[in-house]
């Protein structure tokens, strides 16, 4: 099966490899953007979904390899798969710091790893032709969230608003270099799907199913995270409001950049290569304090 084109740019010669990089937390501190809980927090949620989430990407994706009949595509799927299992054990690392400043992550962080594992997880039983069925649509629901983690990360990497807010500086490395690496393989995920299934059908019931449900687990986790937090003592509520104002001071990205976002996706000759800047986010792996470390070793 053909690949689908690709606009020209350095996308096309890029080669994914795993960075193996590592950050100090120690002086990492609970809020992270001073005097900015809320903003703290809602980024945070990537600390409670990504771990697992990501190692569900590695094992599914792992388990898509052998229908894989594009060799271009087979190494990309490998580049993705290690990037994506090098990016869980970073926030994981986040997650134990936070437990050791009093805030336990785990009841939320359970109930992430039950609706991978058990909800999109295997099913025994299923005939060949139904392993391969629920392999793509999971693969679907991967091309999605991708696009929402490539929206992310070209957010990342165009934000001063963070700088402005003196945003601890190793927490920014790790957000920029792993937002750099998602809009670096922004297209492995939709390029797989469209080579196990081009139908135009496929990709919107991906986004249907996988988009309200990313929005609704990030919404639980801000407010999970306000009311966990040992120095917030409850007295932080999260709204739409306060998000929209956070918002426009550039600490998070704004609601309707990402619904737009979301309904590009839907257009009939949407690809992921026309969302953010491959060079953009390459130089900033070129830059990033913990890619050259680990470039290093």
């Amino acid at each position: 099966m053909s690949r689908p084109a690709v606009p020209p740019a350095v996308h096309d010669s890029l080669v994914l490899e795993p960075r193996d990089v590592h950050f100090d937390w120690a002086a990492l501190p609970l809020h992270w953007i001073p005097d900015e809980p809320m903003a703290t927090h809602t980024v945070n949620v990537l600390h409670l979904l990504l771990p697992e989430g990501e190692r569900w990407f590695v094992e599914l994706f792992k388990e898509a390899l052998p229908l894989i009949t594009d060799d271009q595509l087979r190494e990309e799927v490998l580049g993705f798969i290690g990037q994506e299992a090098i990016h869980a054990e970073a926030h994981q690392e986040v997650l134990d710091h936070l437990l050791g400043q009093g805030l336990d992550p785990r009841p939320y962080v359970r109930q992430v790893t039950w609706l991978f594992h058990r909800i999109l997880g295997p099913r025994p039983g299923q005939s060949p032709l139904q392993r391969r069925e629920y392999l793509i649509e999971r693969v679907a629901f991967v091309a999605a969230i991708e696009h929402f983690t490539a929206f992310l990360g070209n957010w990342v990497l165009n934000s001063p608003g963070l700088d402005r807010a003196k945003a601890d500086p190793t927490m920014l490395d790790l957000l920029r270099w792993h937002g750099a690496e998602e809009v670096e393989h922004r297209s492995v995920a939709y390029d797989l799907m469209v080579h196990l299934d081009p139908g135009y059908l496929r990709r919107l019931r991906g986004m249907a199913i996988a988009g309200p449900t990313l929005v609704h687990l990030w919404v639980r986790g801000v407010r999970f995270l306000l009311a966990a937090d040992p120095s917030l003592r409850g007295t932080v509520r999260p709204t739409w409001r306060e998000a929209q104002q956070i918002a426009r001071r550039g600490l998070l990205p704004e609601p309707v950049k990402a619904l737009r976002s979301a309904l590009r996706y839907f257009r009939p000759g949407y690809h992921p290569t026309q969302e953010g800047s491959s060079s953009q986010a390459l130089a900033y792996l070129a830059a990033s304090p913990a890619a050259r470390a680990a470039a290093t070793h």
